[in-house]
C-alpha cells in the first residue's frame, strides 16, 4: 500500500516562493513574452506548431491544458494575421490539422532565438558545474511532476562544450567509413571544418546546436559566408537516436537562426548516397542548386548543393 503524506505549510510556501522567483527570472509577468507581441500562451502554441507536425486544435487543447473556445479564438487571430493554416488530416478529412505558414515561421522565429539567448545568458552568470547542477535540479523537478511515460522526443538541445569537437570528429569518422566506406580522408576534413569554426568563431553571427541523449546523439553548425549567405555544416545524428525528428529539429533551428540574423540564403553541400538527409533537407524547403561527380573519401560520388532563400 502506498501512504501519500500531505505537504506541510512550510513546503507549499517554498514551492510557491520558488514560483514566484522563476516567474520573474524569465519575465513571463511581461506584458509581452522576450518583448514581442506575443502573450506567453501565444508564444507557446506557436513553439508546438514549429516543432510539431499533423497537430489539431484538440491536441493542442489537449497538450497545453487550454480551454478549447480560448484556443478557438488565439487560433482564429492567428489565421487573420496569416500565420497559421488548416488542412483536412489524412485520417479524417472532418478534422483539419495546424500548421505555421512561412510569415508564421518568420514571426516564430525571433521568439525562439530570444528564448535561447535568454536562458544563455541566465546560466553564463554560473560556472560550467553549477550550470549542470542547475539542470540536473530543473529535470528532477520535470521527472517528478511530469508525465511518468517516456517522452515523445526524449532529447535536449544545448550549445557547444569542450569535449565535443573531438567526439563529434570521432563519431562523424567513424559513422561514414562503416555506412558508406567513406576513408579517413572525410575525418580530416570534418577536423578541418570544426577546427576552423572554433578558431574563427564569431557568437553573432554562428551556432552550434548539440543533440543530447545520455551522450551526444547529433549535432549541426551555422558558418557565416558572408552577409547574405550561411552555411549548414555537418549534420548528423546517431544511429541510436533516427526516428525521433532530431535531424529535423536541427534542420529547423538552423533556419530560424539564420532567419532572425536576418540572412538571405541558408545554403549546404552533401552528397547524394545521404538519403535521409536529403529528405530532411527537401522537407524543410531546400532546393538542390547543381550536382557535381567527383572522387572523395576513396569513393566516386555526386555532389549536391542545396540552397533555402529565407
Amino acid at each position: 500500500m502506498t501512504v501519500h503524506h500531505q505537504p506541510g505549510k512550510e513546503r507549499i510556501d517554498a514551492v510557491r516562493g520558488f514560483n514566484r522567483f522563476y516567474t520573474r527570472q524569465i519575465g513571463l509577468l511581461d506584458e509581452g513574452l522576450l518583448k514581442s507581441a506575443f502573450s506567453l500562451t501565444e508564444a507557446r502554441v506557436l513553439y508546438e506548431l514549429a516543432h510539431r507536425d499533423g497537430l489539431t486544435a484538440t491536441d493542442l487543447a489537449r497538450d497545453l491544458g487550454l480551454d478549447p473556445g480560448y484556443l478557438s479564438r488565439l487560433l482564429k487571430k492567428f489565421e487573420e494575421r496569416g500565420l497559421v493554416e488548416r488542412a483536412a488530416t489524412e485520417a479524417d478529412a472532418r478534422r483539419s490539422s495546424i500548421a505555421l505558414t512561412p510569415a508564421g515561421r518568420v514571426a516564430f522565429a525571433p521568439l525562439n532565438q530570444g528564448s535561447h539567448d535568454q536562458v544563455a545568458a541566465l546560466l553564463d552568470r554560473l560556472p560550467a558545474p553549477e550550470q549542470d547542477t542547475l539542470v540536473k535540479a530543473m529535470q528532477t523537478v520535470q521527472r517528478l511532476l511530469g508525465d511518468r511515460a517516456e517522452p515523445k522526443i526524449p532529447y535536449m538541445l544545448r550549445a557547444l562544450q569542450v569535449g565535443d569537437i573531438g567526439w563529434i570528429i570521432h563519431r562523424q569518422g567513424l559513422l561514414y567509413a562503416q555506412e558508406y566506406g567513406w576513408d579517413e580522408t572525410y575525418e580530416a576534413l570534418v577536423a578541418e571544418i570544426l577546427g576552423a569554426f572554433v578558431k574563427s568563431f564569431d557568437p553573432k553571427w554562428e551556432r552550434s546546436w548539440i543533440a543530447e541523449r545520455e551522450g551526444v546523439v547529433g549535432s549541426v553548425f551555422v558558418v557565416r559566408q558572408s552577409e547574405a549567405v550561411a552555411k549548414l555544416r555537418l549534420l548528423y545524428v546517431e544511429p541510436s537516436a533516427r526516428g525521433l525528428g532530431i535531424g529535423r529539429r536541427l534542420v529547423e533551428e538552423c533556419i530560424g537562426f539564420a532567419r532572425a540574423k536576418g540572412y538571405k540564403t541558408l545554403t549546404l553541400w552533401t552528397n547524394d548516397v545521404l538519403i535521409s538527409a536529403r529528405r530532411i533537407y527537401e522537407a524543410a524547403g531546400f532546393k538542390l542548386a547543381d550536382e557535381e561527380r567527383h572522387h572523395a573519401f576513396g569513393k566516386d560520388l555526386v555532389g549536391q548543393n542545396w540552397n533555402l532563400e529565407l
